[in-house]
């Protein structure tokens, strides 16, 4: 942690998690020797006014150094725990990173903005120097004040250790999100104005490299020092984390930092938020001052009613006849939520030399010149060796973008062409030619009846394993052609017979996550068009324009739940099994639904049950099995893959690391309405049922939770059944299970916490240890005694809990067990159902900072709820789903997969490794060697050693042992840029590890679908039961 809190680099608020309004707030009483200062009427002005002062609702406070030095940590006591001396490093850290904030910011006033005010002839007017340091001064003062309260609590941190409750108190302040606020959505302003003042004000410019030039310690320039406020927040945040982290449970002061840590990740989010929206809209009139005013693309961008979902500078490229690459330039791509335009990047500074002078004080933003633009159903994405498959060969003609300049003549054009990348298809096939040929002189030699170094079977075989290495190499340079290559088709012009001609534009992405996430982008993008998602959410008294579409999850599909159409079945609980296909192509994981299969179950009242699996593995779910059971499927829990030392609860280190230890394979349970626990195996081990028992009095199984070591079922009577894993690994479900009585009704809820298992029973719960299978301690959920917690999830720090009647749902602490936060859900679905004030929580769901509602009108209601180790309570108004079910929400599933690390490998990155490859080969570059061709050669470096003459017109070369090596000793080794290539495999050691993308999507069961905007509204009483699937963008 540097003094100054640079733990966060770059300009943007890294922390994700909607919320608006603050909770808790306290206003701390201000020192007896502090100047208050009410703003006059005459000094109210906007950020684009004239005035030097602005009305912000807020107190002017100046503060005395002199009366308030710095807060200064003293010398550390003896007798500290470890965790003690940690937490007061990390105070120490806290200290110094807002001293370092602090004076940063006066700095920006002091020797910026008042020489500016205050010099003759003004090189910046007074109104634009309050546009550009809008709202410093208020941001100063703030901090100023927190400075001063939190010298108070460094004095008596030895004695009292506490710190949460002093960032609550001081950021839970409307008056901070505000000004904070106000400085974010007009930083992009400022910014432009001090590039526009550099450009044409040589004055203005001398001044900044001056100032630059005196701040000689740090060389930080003005843009470096006003980006800072944007950084302060995420700071904090990883200064609360440590110190949550070195705090330990009962703590004083840990409840304090977890409400902390959610105010600040809470503001953070909001002003991260409207960063975007103002980067965003920055863009977009950067993009439409590049377009006649006549335009249509112009009268588009200027409705206001496009959104900026993605840009990014990507390197285009036009290949030639037989693929090779003519040229490449980089353009600026934007996607907005109906079109894709490609525009050209025109950097014009006034001068050759001022734009460098320039853009090292500030940020210089490109002009861009439209290239083209395009209806987005019209794009298509089409993937090296999937060209068959996208378009109708008869009446389709595909042109290379940009080649028809640079076309050949004469008898190449009567060749086949490949566009770029597909020629490594052909190229390919020729070395399949090439292997067959070498295999037929290989049994020609055979028949030789001399001897010779170089020309025998030993050779031969080589040959033939060294072309098979170069058809692997040229797989594995298929594979990688589409990891960063993005290949777009385009409608084109028709040509002269009226056959429609489609364009294919091939971008080079700078990495694969950004060709996975443009693929993603456009592929829900292209959804979010459909009717039912214009608009799929409704946002209650917020700014709609400040809601990207993406913000909210898409309407992927709606579709039965069973296949049988016989029977009237309901619906009850489903499960993701995720399951990594290695099938699936690179960018078909950016279109499909998460990896794996969905286990949905239900039954018919009185009757028996069903279990229907859905392939997710594409982007409309299948059905790959359906069965029957006995009794109606009440509950689902799955149980991943364990390796046999977790499940013996052991932790030492793996013995022999090349033999894969014993696993268990992943198993889905069920629990049913006659009392049975049945074990399924994966669909991937055929779905057989391993295990089936009949639970203490065949009571109905209402719940499933699984820990390492125990099964726990919550049955009909008020029992919790806990059943041990045996020594296969499975659970012993033949011996009776160890019975643990929590009230006399049924236990409707069962949620694992750490070492606890929380059970519900009525109004109470019950915690549960689950090693020792004790209870802990009971409290109370709720004061009416008939009424029952149906539902209960966890995120950070809290549990959310739903009840059997009412429409409230209520927040409690994991720790001390305390009540936090109680939502009235019905005040949000009477804007999709005005007068419907009777509403049940049904089913809820937490996922990727968004807690999921269903009722039992059908509705869905979606709030924002902090994501990091906080306290998730609710900060904002929400949003309430436009799609449905007719009757209630039966259930709420997450569908999770996480990528392998190995497909996120870039070109690169692979290269990288060719310098660390130990390089025992001489002679010229690899460039140069396959110019003149390639020597096959796999395992030997030289034929010297083998019995026989040499066959050569030329003399043997002169020397005892290996001869040097010459040019045709470059081998296949060298042949690629991919280091693949090599024969000897690659250490280990040096793969880094790479981040992962998470693919989530949220699929919700009930009576029918039904869509709240539409006029003809749907009643599903009798309707089937259906699956809604959302996806959500990739978690990249």
């Amino acid at each position: 942690m540097h003094r100054d809190g640079s733990r966060v680099p770059g300009a943007g608020v890294a922390v994700v998690g909607p919320g608006t309004a603050a909770m808790w707030k306290k206003r701390p009483s201000l020192p007896h020797d502090t100047v208050i200062r009410s703003p006059s009427s005459s000094s109210v002005a906007s950020a684009s006014g004239d005035s030097e002062e602005e009305d912000t609702g807020f107190l002017e406070v100046t503060v005395s150094d002199m009366k308030h030095p710095p807060p200064e940590l003293g010398p550390m006591p003896t007798g500290l725990s470890p965790q003690q001396v940690v937490r007061r490093h990390i105070l120490g850290s806290i200290v110094q990173s807002e001293r370092s904030y602090v004076d940063s910011l006066k700095r920006i006033l002091q020797d910026y903005r008042n020489p500016l005010m205050e010099m003759e002839p003004k090189v910046l007017s007074a109104r634009k120097c309050q546009v550009v340091f809008f709202r410093l001064k208020e941001i100063l003062q703030c901090h100023s004040m927190f400075q001063i309260a939190l010298s108070s609590r460094v004095a008596e941190w030895d004695s009292a250790e506490k710190i949460g409750d002093l960032f609550v108190a001081s950021f839970s302040k409307s008056m901070v999100l505000d000004v904070y606020s106000d400085y974010v959505n007009n930083f992009t302003t400022a910014m432009s104005l001090i590039k526009k003042a550099c450009l044409t004000k040589p004055a203005f410019l001398d001044f900044l490299k001056q100032k630059r030039q005196m701040a000689s310690t740090d060389r930080v320039t003005l843009y470096g020092l006003m980006v800072k406020p944007i950084q302060r927040f995420p700071q904090f945040i990883l200064l609360l984390q440590d110190m949550l982290k070195n705090t330990p449970k009962g703590h004083a002061d840990r409840l304090s930092l977890q409400l902390a840590l959610t105010e600040l990740e809470t503001l953070a989010e909001k002003l991260n938020e409207q960063k975007r929206v103002a980067d965003q809209v920055a863009e977009i009139q950067q993009l439409s001052k590049s377009i006649s005013d006549r335009s249509s693309l112009s009268k588009l961008l200027n409705s206001g009613q496009r959104q900026l979902l993605l840009c990014e500078t990507l390197t285009e490229t036009v290949y030639g006849d037989r693929g090779q690459l003519i040229k490449s330039k980089e353009r600026k791509v934007f996607l907005l939520n109906d079109m894709l335009v490609c525009a050209n990047i025109n950097f014009k500074p006034v001068n050759p030399r001022g734009q460098l002078e320039i853009s090292s004080l500030v940020p210089l933003g490109p002009k861009y010149v439209v290239k083209w633009s395009t209806a987005l159903p019209q794009v298509q994405v089409v993937e090296v060796g999937q060209e068959s498959g996208a378009y109708d060969k008869d009446n389709v003609v595909i042109h290379n973008a940009g080649a028809k300049k640079h076309a050949p003549t004469g008898p190449a054009l009567h060749n086949k062409v490949y566009l770029g990348p597909p020629r490594l298809f052909q190229e390919l096939q020729d070395l399949q030619k090439d292997l067959a040929v070498v295999e037929q002189i290989t049994l020609l030699i055979s028949t030789l009846h001399g001897t010779y170094q170089n020309l025998n079977m030993t050779v031969a075989q080589d040959w033939c394993l060294a072309l098979q290495r170069m058809m692997k190499v040229k797989e594995e340079e298929i594979h990688s052609a589409n990891k960063c290559r993005l290949r777009l088709l385009l409608p084109g012009k028709p040509d002269k017979s009226g056959r429609p001609i489609s364009v294919m534009v091939v971008f080079i992405t700078p990495n694969p996550l950004s060709k996975i996430s443009w693929v993603n982008c456009l592929h829900l993008a292209k959804i979010g068009l459909r009717e039912e998602n214009q608009p799929g959410w409704l946002c209650p008294d917020e700014d709609k324009k400040s809601k990207a579409p993406f913000w909210c999850p898409i309407l992927s599909c709606h579709m039965p739940a069973f296949s049988s159409k016989a029977l009237d079945l309901q619906l009850s609980a489903a499960v993701h099994n995720p399951v990594q296909s290695s099938l699936l192509g690179f960018s078909a994981i950016s279109t499909s639904l998460p990896q794996g299969y969905l286990w949905v179950g239900g039954g018919q009242e009185g009757a028996g049950g069903q279990v229907e699996i859905f392939s997710l593995n594409r982007s409309v779910p299948r059905t790959v099995k359906s069965f029957p059971v006995a009794s109606p499927v009440l509950c689902m829990e799955y149980i991943p893959e364990v390796a046999e030392e977790d499940a013996e609860g052991t932790e030492e280190p793996r013995a022999g690391a090349e033999q894969p230890p014993a696993t268990l394979h992943p198993t889905v349970c069920l629990g049913l309405r006659d009392g049975s626990i049945a074990v399924y195996g994966s669909v991937d081990t055929g779905t057989q049922c391993l295990l089936t028992c009949k639970s203490p009095g065949m009571q109905p199984v209402l719940c499933l939770k699984h820990s390492p070591e125990y099964l726990f079922a919550g049955l009909q009577d008020g029992t919790v059944a806990a059943y041990p894993r045996n020594n296969g690994g499975l659970w012993d479900l033949t011996e009776q299970p160890t019975r643990l009585p929590v009230g006399t009704g049924p236990v409707r809820a069962l949620l694992m916490l750490d070492e606890t298992l929380w059970a519900s029973c009525a109004n109470q719960v019950t915690v549960l240890d689950t090693s020792t299978l004790c209870a802990q301690q009971t409290f109370e959920a709720h004061p009416d005694t008939e009424t029952s917690v149906t539902h209960m999830i966890k995120a950070g720090s809290g549990v959310w809990m739903a009840f059997s009647s009412g429409s409230s749902i209520r927040l409690f602490h994991t720790e001390t067990l305390e009540h936090l936060q109680e939502i009235n859900i019905a005040t949000r679905t009477t804007f999709v159902l005005p007068g419907q004030r009777h509403v049940r929580v049904t089913s809820l769901l937490i996922c990727q900072g968004l807690l999921w509602v269903g009722t039992d009108q059908g509705i869905i209601v979606l709030l924002p709820v902090p994501r990091l180790e906080g306290i998730p309570k609710i900060t904002g108004k929400g949003m309430v789903s436009l799609n449905g079910h007719g009757g209630p929400v039966d259930f709420l599933a997450v569908a999770l997969s996480t990528l392998a690390p190995d497909v996120l490998k870039g070109d690169q990155e692979e290269e990288e490794g060719e310098e660390e490859k130990p390089l025992e080969l001489d002679g010229p570059p690899p460039r140069e060697i396959r110019k003149k061709g390639i020597l096959l050669q796999y395992r030997l470096r030289s034929t010297s050693h083998l019995p026989g003459q040499l066959l050569s017109v030329r003399d043997a070369p002169v020397g005892t042992g290996t001869p040097e090596h010459t040019e045709e000793d470059g081998s296949i080794y060298e042949m690629a840029d991919d280091p693949d290539v090599w024969v000897r495999s690659r250490p280990c050691a040096r793969d880094a590890p790479r981040k992962e993308i998470s693919s989530v999507a949220i699929i919700s069961g009930g009576r029918g679908y039904r869509n709240f905007s539409s006029e003809l509204q749907r009643r599903g009483g009798d309707a089937d039961s259906t699956l809604l699937i959302w996806q959500l963008p990739l978690m990249l």
